[in-house]
């Protein structure tokens, strides 16, 4: 079970928000949230703005399990957006352009799938299965 959440047109670059991006994706959602906290960028309140837009969207789908802690940041990107261009005046008579940047922040959450325990594969269930020797183990021995 996926959902996603996309603010468009924010005043930012895409670079500067994957700088951020990177720092959460994969995480789980609270793990994410709480790095978003305390980054020191101002995209990273719009970017944890846009993890909470997900989980909420995530919780509205009826094949939602129900518990926000199998939910993990599954992709999270930055796009870019469009740019404004503006004129600032330069000496003798020239003229800079200013480039205003803007992106698109996307976020895509997932439900980890439940761990189920796995049986001793020889021996009794309630005994643990034998850990295989490797080469250089057996070797280290002899």
């Amino acid at each position: 079970m996926e959902s996603q959440a996309t603010a468009r047109n924010i005043r930012t670059s895409a670079q500067k928000a994957g700088l951020v991006c990177e720092l959460i994706r994969g995480k789980s959602v609270n793990q994410a949230l709480a790095t978003l906290q305390f980054t020191r960028k101002t995209v990273a309140r719009d970017l944890a703005k846009v993890l909470r837009s997900a989980v909420a969207n995530a919780q509205q789908k009826e094949t939602f399990g129900g518990d926000i802690e199998r939910l993990y940041v599954l992709a999270c990107y930055a796009d870019q957006g469009p740019s404004t261009k503006r004129v600032r005046p330069a000496p003798m008579g020239r003229a800079f352009r200013v480039v205003k940047r803007t992106a698109h922040l996307t976020v895509r959450v997932a439900e980890r799938p439940l761990k189920i325990a796995r049986v001793g594969e020889g021996g009794e269930a309630g005994q643990p299965a034998k850990a295989k020797k490797t080469r250089r183990a057996a070797a280290a021995q002899a």
